[in-house]
């Protein structure tokens, strides 16, 4: 059997059973019929293992394989702002996720749509977040079937076109998650993380005993002859300590209400089990080492990869030294790490559009698990549909995704937290810090005097959104109700269910307790 076949067909074996273990995940759950809240943050009901393995899955993307090795192979040192800012993230989501969760909970709410739409009184605004949030998620989804395109196309010895491959990673996605949602990816993200931590486990021993004499000898050459690698601001400049430090702090703030991190937080079962899983998550990124490490490896391997074929770097060591079995499992556990994260961005998409775009129409309102299930078919087949035609399009948007997304935390978290935020003080403040990232990244000035824009740009908005709440148009005050408090201190309890009945202030039911679906009612946790 041929290297391409045997790849392949070990790749095809574990990409069948990913979808299958996708849907027995909702087996004994009504087949997938359940309503909204199962299906698009899997019934409140996961405990710490399955939000552990969600979330984790959820970061460990594509880039970990092909990025992280990429940028070491291309710069070095600048990588780690991955590291730091997923390790503070998860600190600061020790605090801020149990408060979301809690205030969802409390109100029957299944996403950062819902939670502005509820904190403000008016669901325009929850429609309007999603057309805003959709812009920055679509183009994760596009490179997310870019790396799992080039991942399969590289283990199957080019057996596999990219064109191909591309499709294949949107059919698999599409077809475990339509039908059973959160849950589905949370089990699947149990299958990524056990080949992708065997797999790293044996490349961080074999490729530097393979193509050195040890760590030893991989560092001695490393310091001898590639020292710009190990400082900052790395090979190249440009990425120094400042844009370190505030890339770091912008993106550690961000992931906590990141459409997806809080698709995480709303499907746990309790706060405490968000809070095990804060602490424990950090481990998962000791594995981030290894990707970054050999991508530095690689360039005395392979040198003179440039642009894209940077991020094969990992690969080429791969596919040119070991057997085609092993060169397969590798691709699965790399595939996989695209399909997990790739199934959440489409989740959320379609839950917002279901539940606070589409939910406007009346003929629409009493199917939003429907018209979410239809939106998330839509908006993968978008993003494969540009993949092909226009893929720098979605590949230039990603560069605000970041920086875009964090524009959302004033008037989300400062939100809840602070009653005086006016909706105008924070829509006025929303519009300043995303038309000041665009016009930065859009016209090549990130960062600006070493400094990530996105973090200049949130500083305007906080400013124009402070300064109109206290002097602009006053309206009524958030009332208490609308306010957001970790369950260990504030009203919420931690476990009991409160059931789905609040609203958003218009008369509009804000769970799934007959509006969610037609004939469903809110689940009951398991």
């Amino acid at each position: 059997m041929s290297s391409a076949v045997m790849a392949t067909t070990i790749f095809g074996v574990f990409m069948v059973g990913a979808v299958a273990l996708g849907l027995f995940a909702v087996r004994g759950r009504g087949g997938g019929s359940g309503g909204l809240a199962e299906w698009s943050v899997g019934g409140r009901s996961l405990g710490t293992v399955f939000i552990w393995v969600l979330m984790a899955g959820e970061s460990y993307t594509s880039f970990s394989y092909l990025g992280a090795a990429g940028w070491g192979y291309n710069y070095g040192a600048p990588v780690l702002y991955v590291v730091a800012y997923m390790s503070c993230g998860y600190a600061v989501g020790y605090v801020v996720g149990p408060m979301l969760w809690a205030y969802a909970k409390k109100h029957g709410l299944v996403g950062i749509t819902d939670m502005v739409a509820h904190r403000y009184g008016r669901p325009w605004v929850g429609a309007l977040v999603a057309l805003l949030a959709t812009v920055f998620l679509l183009p994760y989804i596009q490179l997310q079937i870019t790396g799992m395109g080039v991942v399969v196309s590289t283990i199957s010895y080019g057996a596999v076109s990219l064109n191909w491959a591309y499709f294949i990673a949107f059919a698999v996605t599409t077809g475990f998650v339509v039908v059973s949602g959160l849950r589905g990816s949370a089990w699947v993200s149990v299958l990524k993380d056990v080949l992708v931590i065997a797999t790293l486990a044996f490349l961080a021993i074999y490729v530097p005993l393979h193509y050195f004499d040890g760590y030893g000898d991989f560092f001695d050459r490393v310091v001898s002859e590639k020292s710009d690698w190990l400082t900052l601001p790395g090979h190249g400049g440009g990425l120094g300590e400042a844009w370190f430090a505030t890339t770091s702090v912008l993106n550690s703030l961000t992931v906590v209400i990141f459409p997806t991190t809080v698709a995480g937080y709303l499907g746990a079962r309790s706060a405490d089990a968000l809070r095990r899983n804060a602490m424990l998550l950090p481990a998962y990124n000791v594995l981030l080492f290894v990707p970054m490490l050999l991508g530095m490896a690689a360039i005395f391997v392979v040198p003179g990869l440039a642009g894209a074929d940077s991020n094969l770097a990992l690969f080429k060591l791969v596919v040119d030294s070991l057997p085609a079995w092993t060169v397969g499992l590798i691709g699965v556990a790399a595939a996989l790490s695209s399909i997990v994260p790739m199934a959440v961005f489409m989740l959320v998409i379609g839950t917002m559009w279901g539940r606070s775009v589409l939910s406007l129409v009346p003929r629409l309102r009493e199917r939003q698990k429907a018209a979410s299930q239809v939106v998330v078919v839509v908006a993968g087949a978008l993003a494969l549909l540009m993949t092909y035609t226009v893929p720098n399009t979605l590949v230039r948007l990603s560069l605000i995704s970041y920086e875009g997304m964090a524009q959302l935390l004033p008037m989300l978290l400062l939100g809840l937290l602070w009653r005086k935020l006016t909706l105008v003080g924070g829509l006025a403040g929303l519009a300043v810090g995303v038309g000041t990232v665009c016009g930065f990244v859009f016209t090549d000035h990130d960062p600006v005097w070493g400094v990530n824009a996105g973090i200049i740009a949130l500083g305007l908005n906080l400013l124009v959104a402070l300064a109109l709440s206290y002097l602009g148009p006053q309206g009524d005050p958030a009332g208490e109700d609308v306010l957001a408090r970790d369950p260990l201190y504030g009203d919420y309890d931690d476990h009991d269910d409160h059931g789905d009945h609040d609203d958003y202030g218009d008369g509009r039911d804000g769970g799934d307790g007959g509006r969610g679906d037609r004939g469903e009612s809110s689940p009951a946790r398991s």
